[in-house]
């Protein structure tokens, strides 16, 4: 039988335990570490949504590794067109892990209406175009239709649609600029038939999505000519290793970027929601262990007497140890009960009814995103709790300075 064990469960149950001069102190421990661990929960959740939305979001309209002619490398535009006929394309044979190759162009242009105009990129793409992330993101109509000869339909952003006062199915004038500057600006006329909001402004402003032969006709390009490859990966966290196994695969006059690569601003900003987590969980845990050390302090002062009853009896300092431990425990796992229940709550009351909103300018998002994994929250009460009994095992040590003559004479 574990006798340590059965008087921590004595002690915990006892009224005198519940109505003991520790108790309120032994009340804020608890607070402190479910508090913690809430405020833990939620910080991981945050930094982990804000990574997973953008760099979603980033792969939505740029693919996961861009594969382009070393004369576009430094352009928002297609300047130099690359033959469609690849060994890579429309997949890489040699490669595990690849989800989808698409091919893109991009021209630059501008919008005009009787009383504004707005500059766009004009992104053409093909039958091949993986429309998984529009898909979530359209706010009105529908997906543009390339399953014929020729189509005007295009993708507009809400933001582009409401700055020119435009709706739904409304046709649009767009001027393009020739490559050469001594020729005309080409007109074309197409229709809006889709209309996305994914809340990045730094594509929203700016993108519209349509057919890639338009661009190769504004460009006078062949069928065969495109501005670039884009490849879709099945993990996100294995980009930079997919990303130099593409590098090594294509030929000679191409280059190939991650998304990371090209948009290393934005990914060093959010980079540094770990470092915002991670000293969140120190001193989080950090409070936890001092408040727990205190009350432990207080519980072992307040039971001098049994300690010294316990040592007369035969009771060894670790065991007596043992029983002073077990009930610290049983403190930090009502803690972390609690903490969860608090913490997930919030949690998920931003996810299903996302109550707090951002602005897209300066987070990139327009809704706060939270993401927590089962393996963080595990990780996370683990951590605590291994943490927080480390702590607890110096103070602990107190017990074996108590005499028992001493404690038991004044009892």
């Amino acid at each position: 039988m574990n006798y340590e064990l059965f008087i921590a469960k004595r002690i915990i149950a006892g009224k005198k335990y519940k109505n003991s001069i520790s108790s309120p102190i032994i009340k804020i421990a608890i607070t402190a570490i479910a508090l913690g661990i809430a405020v833990m929960l939620i910080a991981v959740a945050i930094a982990s949504g804000f990574q997973g939305k953008i760099r979603d979001k980033i792969a939505g309209f740029q693919g996961h590794v861009q594969i382009l002619n070393y004369d576009n490398n430094n352009s928002d535009v297609s300047i130099t067109p690359i033959d469609i006929n690849q060994d890579f394309y429309p997949e890489f044979k040699d490669i595990e892990g690849i989800k989808n190759v698409q091919i893109f162009a991009k021209k630059a242009g501008i919008l005009r209406t009787k009383t504004d105009f707005e500059g766009i990129i004009f992104k053409g793409v093909s039958s091949d175009y993986d429309w998984t992330f529009f898909k979530e993101y359209i706010v009105e109509g529908r997906l543009p239709d390339f399953n014929q000869p020729r189509t005007r339909d295009v993708l507009l952003s809400k933001t582009i649609v409401d700055r020119l006062q435009l709706k739904l199915n409304d046709t649009i004038n767009a001027t393009f600029l020739k490559t050469s500057t001594s020729k005309l600006p080409s007109n074309k006329k197409y229709i809006i038939t889709g209309i996305y909001n994914t809340g990045f402004a730094q594509f929203d402003k700016n993108m519209m999505i349509g057919d890639i032969r338009e661009v190769q006709k504004l460009n006078k390009w062949t069928e065969n000519q495109v501005g670039g490859f884009e490849v879709l990966l099945d993990n996100f966290d294995k980009i930079k290793e997919k990303g130099d196994e593409i590098y090594s695969k294509i030929g000679a006059t191409l280059n190939s970027k991650t998304i990371i690569d090209i948009n290393q601003t934005v990914f060093d900003w959010i980079k540094l929601f770990d470092n915002n987590v991670w000293v969140i969980i120190i001193i989080m845990i950090f409070v936890a262990g001092i408040n727990m050390i205190t009350a432990l302090l207080v519980l072992i002062l307040e039971r001098v007497q049994m300690i010294g009853i316990l040592k007369a009896l035969g009771s060894t300092n670790t065991s007596i140890r043992k029983v002073f431990l077990y009930n610290a425990s049983y403190l930090i796992l009502k803690g972390l009960f609690w903490g969860n229940v608090i913490g997930l709550s919030i949690i998920g009351i931003q996810y299903f009814f996302e109550l707090i909103t951002l602005n897209p300018e300066t987070y990139y998002v327009n809704v706060m995103p939270v993401y927590i994994s089962l393996k963080a929250i595990i990780l996370l009460n683990l951590g605590t709790l291994f943490m927080c009994f480390l702590m607890l095992l110096i103070p602990s040590y107190i017990i074996t300075k108590i005499n028992p003559s001493k404690s038991i004479k004044f009892a």
